[in-house]
Parts: structure tokens; C-alpha cells; sequence
């Protein structure tokens, strides 16, 4: 903590005449790339929205560069996602560097997916809540309907305007779901997956997700022999591996079986594209 704000301190002293003021809109910051996809959608121009977590890294070890975190005040306001691993570890230290600066959390209102913790050999894993949210299109438009909400009490000119893009996100959610499902009616229903970030996603469509992962962790040679019969058992056709994550494991299990390895990337900007990938995958 300390080291925090030392660095914090230093660099607000070198450059506190150099920070960004080239954008006449209001700044928003969100965690990651599908949140500023869906906020940037409702906002139209009238705001600046900037992701936390940069293109290729991941938010459950993403930590804030110095210069991030001076722009971040100049944010009016922070959209969370509610409870990836960077906002775990960050947002209490933002919020108390940044008092004024209004915080949302978009999880609200969505039927989270949670884990009780368990004994796994003779360590304890803890539980906890399912974090990757935005990976569904019933929570993705209640993630919308939060969004909303934020924009209209940050800025109430404009309100009508929010609502009519709301309305028109939702709609191209709602046509996202149903080319999901029309895809999915002839797919596999189980999937292998490093890192087990379409949770959400395989509730939404009657899947099963098997994650690669071990307590968030390196599979062990025993688990990894697991694995692969558990694959045989569910004639699991796929194994997905997210963009940050080393496939190397994936390709073992891939190799035994005979089976192939697809690259998704949850974190995209693109949303549908995604969605609608993932859905293909396992046909």
C-alpha cells in the first residue's frame, strides 16, 4: 500500500501539468473492452469511455500503470464489472485516491453464478462469485439497463437519447441470442476451456464448461489425466483457450484426443462476434 502511493505521489508530482485535458467530453473509465463496447453504445458522443485493462492483458492479474492512474482523475465516473480479479485488488485503492469520482457497479440486478469453497487434497479452495458476467446475453442486457441508469443520473439532458440507444443495444443483444441458439441447435454440449470464463455463457444454452484450471492455477500431471478421460466420457470436441492464457496444455490434451484447439478471445470489444464465435465453434 505504501508503495502505492509513493509512486502514485511521484508521478502526480512530474506531470500533474501534463494530464490528459485534449477531450472536451466527460471521461468514463471501464475494467475492460466488452463494458466500454456496451457503455460507448448508450453514450453515443457525449462521452469519452477508456478502458483500465488494456487489449491482450489479463483483468484477473492486470495491475495499473503510474499514468493510469493519474488519468484516472479526469474520470467522472468508474463502470465496473462487478467482480473480476483487478477490481478485487484495485477499486477500494482508486476510490480512495479518487473520492469524487462517481463508481457504478453493472453486475447489479444479475443472477450471479456462485462457488462454495471446498477441500482439494490438503488445501483449502476458497469460494467465491463467477466474475465474467458480460459472456451472456440476459446479463448483458442487464449490465445495459445499469449502464443506463449511470448515464441518466450523470448526465439527465440527454436521457431521452440514452433510452433510445439502450433500446436499440437490446435489440442487437436479443438478435445476438437468437443467432446463438440457432447455431447451438445442432453443437456439442460440453467444452473443454483453460481459464472457465463462459460460465455464464454455458448456463445461458444448457452447456457444460470444464475448465482446464486448476484452483486458478497450473493443471497437475494427476489432474491433467483427468482431464482427458473426463473428455472421453463427455466427447468433448473442442478446447478453448483465451488470447493471455499459454496453450500448451490445452494442445497436450488436444493431441491425446484428437480433437482441436480454438483461440476466443472473451475479452474482444467485438461482443457479438464473440458470442456468436464461441456458439460456432462447437458446432
Amino acid at each position: 500500500m505504501k508503495k502505492f502511493f509513493y509512486i502514485l505521489t511521484l508521478v502526480i508530482l512530474c506531470g500533474c501539468g501534463n494530464a490528459n485535458h485534449n477531450s472536451d467530453k466527460p471521461i468514463i473509465t471501464v475494467t475492460i473492452e466488452p463494458l466500454r463496447y456496451f457503455t460507448e453504445a448508450i453514450a453515443g458522443e457525449h462521452f469519452k469511455v477508456v478502458s483500465m485493462v488494456p487489449k491482450g492483458s489479463s483483468p484477473e492479474s492486470y495491475d495499473p500503470t503510474p499514468q493510469q492512474l493519474v488519468a484516472l482523475g479526469n474520470s467522472q465516473a468508474y463502470l465496473r464489472i462487478g467482480y473480476i480479479g483487478f477490481e478485487q485488488a484495485w477499486m477500494k485503492k482508486l476510490e480512495a485516491n479518487h473520492p469524487n469520482m462517481k463508481v457504478y457497479d453493472t453486475s447489479q440486478g444479475i443472477d450471479l453464478i456462485r462457488s462454495e469453497g471446498h477441500w482439494h487434497g490438503d488445501h483449502f479452495h476458497e469460494g467465491g462469485v463467477e466474475p465474467h458476467i458480460w459472456n451472456s446475453t440476459q446479463n448483458a442486457s442487464m449490465m445495459a439497463e445499469n449502464i443506463y441508469k449511470a448515464l441518466c443520473e450523470l448526465d439527465s439532458t440527454h436521457q431521452e437519447e440514452y433510452k433510445h440507444r439502450l433500446d436499440s443495444l437490446k435489440k442487437t443483444v436479443a438478435r445476438t441470442d437468437e443467432n446463438v441458439k440457432a447455431i447451438l441447435k445442432n453443437a456439442s454440449t460440453s467444452f473443454l476451456i483453460y481459464h472457465p470464463a463462459l460460465s455464464y455463457f454455458a448456463r445461458d444454452y444448457g452447456l457444460k464448461q470444464i475448465s482446464i484450471e486448476e484452483g486458478g492455477k497450473e493443471p497437475s500431471p494427476a489432474h491433467l489425466k483427468e482431464l482427458i478421460e473426463l473428455c472421453k466420457k463427455e466427447k468433448i470436441r473442442v478446447i478453448f483457450v483465451q488470447q493471455e492464457f499459454d496453450q500448451r496444455n490445452a494442445q497436450l490434451i488436444a493431441d491425446e484426443l484428437g480433437i482441436k484447439v480454438v483461440s476466443i478471445n472473451p475479452l474482444s470489444y467485438d461482443w457479438t462476434d464473440e458470442m456468436e464465435n464461441a456458439a460456432r465453434s462447437l458446432q
